[in-house]
């Protein structure tokens, strides 16, 4: 199988490199690499050109999803691998994903996990999310309904049947394009396909990625709560911190009723023993107690993400994917 390799790019011009010189030195070589840069102000650009890439550019900056539907239309291989710019693929990445797309015709996606340390080591809050991100997916390995297209791969049949990303979502297309796919083919994510991961390394910066992302949620929670969705944060948390903020204004009516959220708290930090265990053979139990209160944080601006968008929902006809309907259902 000949395979394109396909890097959406906006201002990641810190990673792009690495992702690049991590592409060139693989054991299975791309017949080319598409860089689709997405109107980006940095040296971006100049970086992809540098290492040999075709580059595209957009005239005005239209989001990762059109940025991989330009890939695709530019690339003339039989699979697509698509890597975000701020991912570098471990040595066998692209070999991997064409093995399990030999091995399993009725596969229509291929994905793979993050690696547990940071592409670029920027301190506690990156290592958290990488961390976070790693757990999660690592014990989500096999079948799957949720496709996460940051480091994946399709056969081009696949994605002429399925058609492009909806151009009108920049987060939840992995969740709006997997409802799609999940009827008609096999999604599969592997520990054999490996990247490394820059993530945001500021703690107000991931809040407020989180509180975007989660705005889509009234839309994407059917494919991610269905019976093999691929779930990052546990229901159960969710539920925890949501009743937790719920029952805080009870201590206006009595302090002593305060006791009823710190209860929930204390549940919320006992609510994934497998992943605290993860954590402390990683990190050590220091760390587990900053890992704790980031994740707290990032579930409140989850929730405050969820509510925001419900709102949208009622208010703002543009919202959320093209087709006005939640994800999953089909016309």
């Amino acid at each position: 199988m000949n395979v394109s390799v396909v890097i959406p790019n906006y201002n990641y011009g810190k990673t792009l490199g690495a992702c690049l010189r991590s592409v060139q030195q693989q054991t299975l070589q791309p017949v080319e690499v598409i860089v689709v840069d997405d109107r980006s102000t940095d040296d971006s650009v100049r970086i992809a050109e540098a290492a040999g890439a075709t580059v595209v550019r957009h005239a005005v900056n239209r989001g990762v999803s059109a940025a991989r539907n330009t890939g695709v239309a530019a690339s003339r291989g039989d699979v697509v691998f698509f890597v975000d710019s701020d991912v570098a693929l471990a040595p066998d990445a692209i070999e991997q994903a064409v093995r399990i797309l030999a091995a399993e015709p009725d596969c229509g996606c291929v994905f793979g996990v993050y690696g547990p340390e940071p592409l670029v080591d920027d301190g506690p809050v990156e290592r958290h999310r990488v961390l976070h991100l790693h757990f999660a997916l690592t014990r989500q390995v096999g079948r799957t309904e949720t496709a996460v297209f940051a480091l994946a791969a399709m056969p081009r049949r696949v994605l002429d049947e399925i058609g492009g990303f909806d151009e009108r979502l920049r987060s939840a297309e992995d969740d709006e394009y997997s409802e799609r796919l999940r009827t008609r083919y096999q999604i599969r994510l592997t520990d054999t396909m490996v990247g490394y991961h820059d993530e945001v390394d500021r703690l107000p910066d991931a809040l407020h990625e989180q509180y975007r992302r989660a705005q889509l949620m009234p839309f994407s929670a059917r494919n991610r709560m269905r019976r093999g969705g691929l779930a990052v944060n546990r229901t159960t948390g969710v539920a925890v911190v949501a009743l937790m903020l719920a029952t805080v204004p009870l201590g206006l009516l009595d302090p002593a009723l305060l006791a009823v959220p710190g209860a929930l708290l204390a549940a919320f930090a006992v609510a994934d023993p497998p992943l605290a265990r993860f954590v402390v053979r990683r990190k050590g139990l220091a760390y587990l107690a900053y890992f704790t209160g980031v994740n707290l944080l990032l579930h409140i601006a989850l929730l405050a993400g969820c509510a925001r968008g419900l709102l949208r929902v009622l208010t703002d006809p543009t919202f959320g994917p093209s087709r006005r309907c939640p994800i999953g259902t089909t016309s």
